[in-house]
């Protein structure tokens, strides 16, 4: 199974537009469709989505879910982390190695403004032996 895309829901839609349009650049993200309560985000179609939700809750820090992105490389992780936190996002993990079931790879997670989890990895692959 594969996904073919990711929606998350913010209060403010036209400054999280503005936050993302920035901190997905690093990952080859363009804003690709304009809709009245909803911007989509992707390569060639949309692949995260923000969908507008302005009577919503904030987004509770102990929710346990997130979007985890793919990033080409470990310096599009670092651009990533450091855009994001010069935007106003929190620090939720710096950009470094990480220990999974199957490999190691590289990542750092960030809170968007509105709360919402982000991780963004790349999963370089091994030189030779």
């Amino acid at each position: 199974m594969m996904i073919d895309h990711i929606s998350i829901e913010v209060r403010d839609l036209v400054e999280s537009m503005k936050f993302y349009e920035r901190v997905l650049a690093p990952l080859g993200l363009t804003r690709l469709v304009n809709r009245e309560a909803a911007v989509g985000f992707g390569k060639k179609h949309p692949e995260f989505w923000l969908n507008h939700r302005p009577h919503m809750s904030a987004v509770s820090q102990d929710t346990g879910s997130h979007v985890c992105l793919r990033a080409p490389t470990r310096e599009a992780v670092r651009m990533f982390h450091q855009t994001a936190l010069s935007l106003g996002g929190m620090d939720d993990g710096p950009p470094g190695d990480r220990e999974a079931s199957m490999t190691t790879y590289f990542a750092a997670f960030v809170r968007d403004p509105e709360g919402n989890r982000i991780e963004v990895a790349t999963f370089p692959r091994p030189g030779p032996p």
